[in-house]
């Protein structure tokens, strides 16, 4: 397994601070003597790299995610990706699918996210969408809609809604942990890949601002801290699991000492739980 950093944000101005979060989740993943599995995480000894990006140039930006993650996904049994903000996302499921693809298999895509990032392209930059849109462009280069899944969304723009009702996106919303047995849900979750290679998004605003702050867009009434934990520790015991990617975590907000507002590295250190049990 390889852990890839990938510092690229395309967030309008919105998302600066994403671009640190994967040196600051390997530091306090230092901190983790071991995970909930019992197996001891030993962060210095991980096969760990990173994308060396401009993200003043969003064209060769791209291009480098795709290369290396391409490269990555042909030569490693699973990756764990640790951004940047959501728009990283586009490229490196796009090597996914095409790798994917090459390899004769069915690819699959489950995504946690508070909001379904569906918005319609900025005209002339289609090629490199931003985290709003990254998942429409992702659709519209011909990931099959059929194999995605939507985890925790309740923040939807009119014109999202409307995209996910004519390409009949399957979702779960954060209603049916409510309405449901929270283990039967999470049993849906992981069927849905059933037979299929699977990649996990995981925008870290699934999360209830509450455990999880420091992100671009917080939305209230999230998963709890122990929740998404559950959920990893599930998916990893999914043998198609090919790649994960962590995302949206904020460290300038993390360690905003304005207005006495300093969150103690709260969101990176969700952070760094989520991805030791993952390894």
């Amino acid at each position: 397994m390889q852990v890839i950093k990938i510092p690229g944000i395309n967030g309008l101005g919105k998302t600066n601070g994403c671009e640190k979060a994967g040196n600051a989740i390997i530091t306090e993943l230092k901190k983790i003597h071991s995970n909930e599995q019992e197996k001891k995480i030993e962060a210095e000894k991980l096969d760990l790299e990173e994308i060396h990006l401009d993200n003043g140039n969003l064209e060769l930006t791209n291009k480098l995610i795709y290369k290396n993650s391409f490269e990555a996904f042909e030569m490693k049994p699973k990756v764990i990706f640790l951004g940047g903000d959501h728009s990283i996302s586009y490229s490196v499921a796009r090597a996914f699918l095409d790798s994917v693809e090459n390899n004769g298999k069915e690819p699959c895509l489950i995504v946690f996210d508070a909001h379904p990032d569906l918005m319609p392209p900025c005209k002339g930059a289609e090629d490199y969408p931003t985290h709003e849109e990254w998942l429409r462009g992702l659709i519209d280069k011909g990931f099959p809609v059929e194999n995605i899944l939507l985890v925790g969304i309740r923040n939807s723009d009119v014109e999202e809604t409307r995209f996910l009702k004519e390409k009949k996106i399957r979702v779960i919303s954060m209603t049916r942990f409510l309405e449901e047995d929270f283990a039967e849900v999470c049993d849906i979750i992981t069927e849905f890949a059933n037979g299929k290679e699977l990649y996990v998004s995981l925008d870290i605003d699934v999360v209830d601002p509450v455990f999880a702050p420091s992100t671009g867009y917080p939305e209230v009434g999230g998963l709890t801290n122990r929740q998404i934990i559950y959920l990893m520790q599930r998916i990893n015991k999914i043998k198609t699991l090919r790649a994960v990617d962590i995302v949206e975590i904020n460290v300038e907000k993390d360690n905003n000492n304005n207005n006495n507002n300093n969150n103690n590295n709260l969101t990176v250190k969700l952070g760094a739980k989520i991805l030791s049990e993952l390894l």
